[in-house]
């Protein structure tokens, strides 16, 4: 079922006392941008930005008017990956302990990925191991022609497997294996090839003119719909086409037809006028 239609002026409930390591900005209607602030580490993972993307996530789950969520690093970096400092303690925890803090990694990825609102990442600079999971586990990704990616984890004797899920699903087993096994680096020409990202931009200001462009058009869509379409996506992929699956989607689109939304949105279309969420 569709959520009711939403004002598209954007209500950010209270930030959490680790706000200071994301920060959520509010830039045009409908429109917010996430913003990893750990730009002296190069917006690298350790514990507390993990648990501040998470509450970041959770809090913009429930905010009203939000059509749109970008993501980017400051100062330039998308992710480094994991904290350097945060690695070492890692080696000397016990594998309960090195369970929990990875998953709340798996948590953070997971609260992303189910958020209603579109989700983009704006990557420019480097993008390794986690950095990478994270983009994967936006619906879309943008990155500069200058950005670099990497699943650098089996040259530490590890794998990236937390983010595996999310990487997996976006550019497809085979690719993955050879990406995964080789921790070899790649440009982003090569990461729009495989599908990690859907467009590459010149520089950052052509970056910002994406998020723009992207944020206008968004204003059309209308918001309980866009959540229900992804989620129709996550629930057909990979399933047998049969008479299960046909009615099942058959009864969706039904349902959208006399909802709120699907009603407003076909009779603005007929009268030729916006429907109540672009305006």
């Amino acid at each position: 079922m569709s959520n009711p239609i939403a004002d598209p002026l954007v209500e950010i409930p209270d930030t959490s006392p680790t706000s200071d390591l994301v920060g959520i900005e509010a830039t045009q209607a409908g429109a917010v941008t996430v913003v990893m602030n750990r730009a002296a580490k190069k917006n690298a993972f350790n514990a507390d930005l993990i648990s501040a993307l998470a509450e970041a996530f959770e809090t913009l789950r429930g905010a009203e008017g939000v059509r749109v969520i970008f993501l980017r690093g400051a100062g330039g970096t998308f992710s480094a990956g994991a904290d350097l400092d945060w690695m070492r303690a890692a080696v000397d925890r016990s594998e309960s302990d090195n369970r929990e803090d990875a998953y709340a990694m798996a948590h953070m990825l997971k609260a992303l990925w189910d958020l209603p609102a579109l989700t983009v990442a704006l990557v420019e600079g480097a993008a390794f191991g986690g950095g990478v999971g994270v983009a994967a586990a936006c619906d879309m990704a943008i990155a500069t022609a200058d950005a670099r990616f990497s699943f650098s984890e089996v040259k530490l004797g590890l794998i990236p497997a937390t983010i595996s899920p999310y990487v997996v699903a976006a550019i497809g087993p085979r690719t993955a294996r050879g990406l995964f096994a080789t921790g070899q680096a790649f440009d982003a020409e090569h990461a729009l090839r495989i599908g990690l990202v859907g467009e590459v931009v010149a520089d950052a200001a052509a970056l910002s003119a994406a998020q723009a462009r992207l944020a206008a058009e968004m204003v059309a869509c209308a918001p309980g719909a866009v959540a229900d379409a992804k989620r129709l996506v996550g629930d057909v992929y990979a399933q047998k086409i049969d008479r299960g699956l046909m009615e099942e989607t058959a009864r969706r689109i039904a349902s959208a037809r006399v909802g709120e939304e699907g009603q407003e949105g076909v009779r603005a279309f007929l009268e030729r006028r916006k429907p109540s969420w672009a305006t």
